[in-house]
């Protein structure tokens, strides 16, 4: 909801705001991305991080008038850690360097992070009609599951986790830790917001196809494996006593279903006539009890780093109390 005393439109003015553009031969887009950013936000620094591209990506940017960082080690991740690190600015405006992406609806993203004192904003992708198959059929079935196991499994509301235009607070940024290495980070980018409980908001973007001759370096089967890996990662080091009660919760009823036959056995004849089923019965039960203790143990360490991880978070102004200040400087 927005606070009727802080203005709706052009709530960004006083803030530093970066353009950060992760890329990898993308020389047929990137000029068409860098010119969008500079008539949606002329105020705004537009860096491009070039991922070791093979092409005149680099090259082309700088002519375009973006700030060129190149980052060696392959992988969107790795890119992400790059930027966040790198650039010093208020507010975070991250969008792919395919000119698939609506530069145009900067502006209203940034508006609405302000205005409602947000920490991130996804720009929720929208075909804009001109081609069926703008967003895959396969990219659009694979998002939607692995979108709907991340709000299974940490909450959450949004319909396009995978979306690549985001805008992020400063506090945001400099809190994330950055871990993954490649388009899992998108996985990774919604899930530090969930378990820190920061605001956040979705956006409805149009998404459009990609210039001619230019080819999307996402394959479906490929890195939506990585990405429900990631996923899988993430329910572990998150919630290990979830994940650990999960697992004892099955050896305790394997354990037993092994040993009520022995039991009721036992009561008729006074014997145990299958002894090695009693011993696997017994360490199938032992281990139940020895992955409770895991799963607390991990617990407490774990909220210790999302301990931590909030300190940092809080030791930034918001987005909000930063565009107050630099009202008030400008005057």
């Amino acid at each position: 909801m927005t606070d009727a005393n802080f203005p709706t439109t052009h709530g960004s003015s006083g803030l530093r705001i970066a353009a950060v553009i992760p890329c990898y031969n993308e020389a047929l887009a990137i000029a068409q991305v860098v010119a969008g950013f500079r008539a949606a936000l002329p105020e705004a620094e537009i860096h491009v991080f070039d991922n070791n591209s093979s092409d005149d990506t680099a090259a082309v940017a700088r002519a375009a008038g973006a700030i060129v960082t190149h980052v060696t080690l392959r992988g969107k991740g790795n890119v992400v850690r790059r930027m966040f690190a790198d650039v010093d600015a208020d507010v975070y405006v991250m969008v792919d360097g395919d000119a698939t992406y609506d530069t145009g609806a900067a502006r209203r993203l940034i508006d609405r992070l302000v205005s409602d004192n947000l920490d991130m904003v996804v720009g929720s992708r929208v075909d804009d009609g001109q081609d069926a198959h703008t967003y895959r059929t396969g990219h659009r079935l694979g998002n939607r599951m692995l979108t709907g196991a991340v709000a299974q499994l940490f909450g959450g509301g949004l319909s396009d986790m995978l979306s690549g235009y985001r805008v992020f607070s400063r506090r945001y940024a400099k809190s994330f830790p950055a871990l993954s290495r490649g388009f899992e980070t998108e996985t990774e980018l919604t899930v530090h917001a969930l378990e820190l409980r920061m605001p956040y908001a979705e956006e409805s973007t149009a998404y459009s196809t990609r210039p001619e001759g230019s080819v999307s370096k996402l394959s479906t089967y490929r890195d939506g494996w990585r990405i429900l890996k990631t996923i899988c990662k993430l329910f572990v080091s998150e919630r290990p006593l979830q994940f650990f009660s999960i697992i004892g919760g099955l050896l305790v009823l394997m354990s037993v279903a092994l040993v009520l036959p022995l039991v009721m056995t036992y009561m008729h004849t006074g014997l145990v006539p299958r002894l090695p089923t009693a011993v696997l019965a017994t360490g199938a039960m032992l281990a139940a009890m020895l992955s409770f203790v895991c799963g607390v143990v991990m617990q407490a360490i774990t909220l210790g780093r999302r301990e931590a991880k909030r300190l940092s978070y809080l030791a930034i102004p918001s987005v909000r109390e930063q565009a107050a200040r630099g009202t008030r400087t400008s005057r």
